[in-house]
């Protein structure tokens, strides 16, 4: 691939990447195609009891916190945090509404942490990116003006070629990354909904 072709590769990526950010003007560095909800809505994934004191006590209950930590690791099955809940709640039948409410406290807080955390780097990303593609623009016309002159000073010519193609591989690269990424705050979202669901099943 020329290093004109990989350098229209990047301006089209760079384009696309606009287009989607102009599709919500209240967030210009969203890089990704889903709509950016900023926070986990306790009312979209809860419909049980009032949390009330545990959503700052849970972090005082060593069990709870440990388990919180386990399963809001997405390194952990989906069915198997599901069954570490049953668990959890099965071996304390008499305060089991307490500690439904703990779990779900610690999970909603730490799960919507997390997800702020990749939310922030996609869009510290975003704008290393749409720099990437101004360097890579006016590199690409100094590259065009080089080749054009008389006489032609191939070094340079060959200088800039090599520059341009390491740096449109690197753009390509982390555009890849930044797709894979814009699936994981869905992923939490889902993993926090499926997990709240399995704790008020067991309340009941």
């Amino acid at each position: 691939m020329t290093v004109r072709i990989l350098a229209t590769a990047v301006l089209a990526l760079a384009v696309a990447g606009s287009a989607a950010r102009a599709a919500d003007p209240r967030y210009p560095d969203w890089p990704c195609t889903q709509a950016k909800v900023p926070e986990i809505s306790l009312a979209a994934v809860w419909a049980g009891p009032a949390l009330g004191d545990a959503e700052t006590k849970w972090k005082d209950d060593a069990k709870v916190s440990a388990l919180v930590s386990k399963l809001a690791a997405r390194k952990t099955p989906l069915d198997e945090a599901e069954k570490s809940v049953k668990e959890f709640l099965a071996g304390s039948a008499s305060d089991k509404a307490a500690n439904a409410k703990l779990l779900f406290a610690g999970l909603f807080e730490t799960l919507n942490a997390q997800r702020a955390q990749v939310m922030i780097g996609l869009e510290r990303v975003s704008r290393k990116q749409r720099d990437a593609a101004d360097k890579i623009r006016d590199e690409t016309l100094a590259l065009q003006a080089l080749q054009g002159a008389t006489p032609r000073d191939e070094a340079k010519v060959e200088a800039l070629s090599n520059e341009l193609i390491w740096k449109t591989r690197i753009f390509e690269d982390r555009h890849k990354v930044v797709r894979f990424v814009c699936e994981v705050p869905t992923s939490i979202d889902q993993r926090l909904f499926a997990l709240g669901r399995v704790i008020q099943q067991e309340m009941e």
